[in-house]
């Protein structure tokens, strides 16, 4: 039972609580053994917290055997180490950070929690989650599960890969440029960035205050859904938080999609390149919804390319936060990021003011394409999972896509405007390579709703299921 077990959605696992044919202590016990095997090929999980998690399993079992159980009930997950935990070590992926243990819980872990979930440890990424490759000179390199050679992406690398892995159901993540979509397309299970403050944020470290998002990492879009369920709702501790209370995000799922209408890009107008079986697989992804009663439509988009911006935004703002700690960061940091700190340097007010005036546009040109379509599909990156497995700090991304050159985020230039924008985005699995890695489609939704693209991605799974592939852990 237990090596089906670790495989089982969160849903499941409540439904087999419910039923009296599983345990929650049975079910984290499984989990732990499963991290104990598979962990240690791919460092997914930095920190474990498997004493608390049984013993919140037990008072879980009660729960049930009582019938005052709560909407997580006993499901495992695990959570990205630059979420606040209080009492358990919250790193960042940084040296400045090795001994921080924060008092209290960030806002989506204390919901969590209060839903009856079980925090079995924190999950790798990269120092302060800025690149989407996820290792760090703290605790290494994160594998991709499909093939341990690989990056499972970033920066929420820990938190997909112990998903995919099957270490837990339900993994929390962030996205401040891609970082969950990312990982999940590059490691074959659904990501979600839900719209700009549906989840609150707090507490943080100062920065990307105004792109960050907070979401999860699961293998079924039902299971997103319930989280989101849990987690979205106002707080006065993020003022930048919507004020809409949660929906009934599960209920409108089998809803079908008939009647949406869908664009379709290959490139947002400004992609570089493409890896051909990344483009071939997404588009007979994105066309496919003609058979489920979509108008799909391919468009020429002319978006500006939010690169330069979002650089000059991040770097800014994160120099900025640690201006003290500035000399004592390069002597620790990362050495790919010692070039982009001296870069920070040269930004001047202003740079970063236009950076709000070029926003302003950017959702200028991107709400034109929504007002005559639901959805917005493109790939989720440009090409699939990229080799890591060299001494010393691995490539941030391939530098030539499809014989073309391409720039240090070349490889990712699909997931950046949403995050300038605030729009819902979610990465779905739709295919693999030859070589049999993961390919991942991004449905991005109009302002507020992540509805509609749950709906979408709820639609592709029946017709495409890809839940019952799993990782070889070569």
């Amino acid at each position: 039972m237990s090596d089906e077990l670790v495989w089982m959605s969160a849903v499941e696992l409540l439904g087999a609580y419910r039923s009296g044919e599983l345990s929650p202590v049975e079910a984290v016990d499984a989990f732990a053994a499963r991290i104990d095997e598979i962990n240690p090929k791919i460092n997914a999980f930095v920190t474990l917290t498997l004493e608390r998690a049984r013993e919140a399993a037990r008072e879980a079992e009660l729960a049930w055997r009582e019938e005052r159980a709560r909407p997580l009930e006993g499901v495992p997950f695990a959570v990205k180490d630059n979420i606040f935990t209080a009492g358990v070590r919250t790193t960042f992926g940084s040296r400045l950070y090795r001994d921080h243990v924060p008092d209290t819980d960030a806002v989506v872990v204390e919901r969590l929690k209060a839903a009856g979930g079980i925090m079995l440890g924190k999950t790798n990424l990269p120092e302060f989650g800025l690149i989407g490759i996820t290792e760090n000179l703290l605790f290494g390199k994160t594998r991709n599960p499909w093939d341990t050679g690989r990056t499972p992406g970033g920066s929420s690398g820990g938190s997909a890969a112990a998903v995919a892995a099957g270490l837990c159901p339900l993994a929390l993540g962030n996205d401040g440029g891609g970082s969950i979509r990312i990982p999940a397309s590059l490691c074959g299970i659904f990501g979600l960035k839900p719209h700009f403050g549906r989840v609150p944020w707090h507490p943080h470290l100062p920065g990307w205050d105004t792109l960050a998002h907070e979401g999860a990492l699961t293998r079924t879009v039902e299971d997103t859904a319930l989280f989101l369920e849990v987690a979205a709702g106002p707080d006065t501790r993020d003022r930048l938080c919507l004020a809409a209370p949660p929906q009934r995000y599960r209920h409108s799922l089998k809803d079908g999609v008939e009647g949406l209408r869908i664009a379709y890009s290959p490139d947002l107008g400004y992609a570089p390149a493409v890896d051909p079986e990344v483009a071939a697989a997404v588009r007979e992804a994105a066309f496919s919804f003609r058979d489920m009663g979509c108008d799909v439509e391919e468009v020429e988009l002319r978006i500006s390319s939010p690169e330069a911006d979002w650089v000059t935004l991040v770097l800014s703002e994160t120099v900025a936060a640690f201006e003290d700690r500035l000399e004592e960061w390069k002597e620790n940091a990362y050495p790919l990021y010692l070039p982009f700190l001296d870069l920070a340097g040269v930004f001047s007010n202003r740079d970063v003011c236009r950076v709000q005036f070029h926003r302003y546009g950017l959702w200028e040109e991107l709400r034109e394409a929504f007002s005559r379509y639901d959805l917005l599909i493109t790939p989720t990156t440009a090409v699939p999972a990229f080799e890591i497995d060299e001494p010393g700090p691995g490539p941030m991304g391939p530098t030539v896509i499809d014989g073309k050159e391409v720039g240090p985020t070349g490889w990712v230039p699909f997931t950046l405007p949403f995050n300038f924008t605030g729009q819902p985005a979610a990465s779905v699995p739709c295919g693999f390579t030859d070589a049999g890695l993961p390919i991942g489609m991004q449905i991005a939704g109009n302002l507020w709703d992540e509805d509609t693209v749950l709906r979408a991605a709820a639609a592709f799974e029946a017709a495409h299921p890809w839940r019952h592939l799993r990782p070889p852990l070569k």
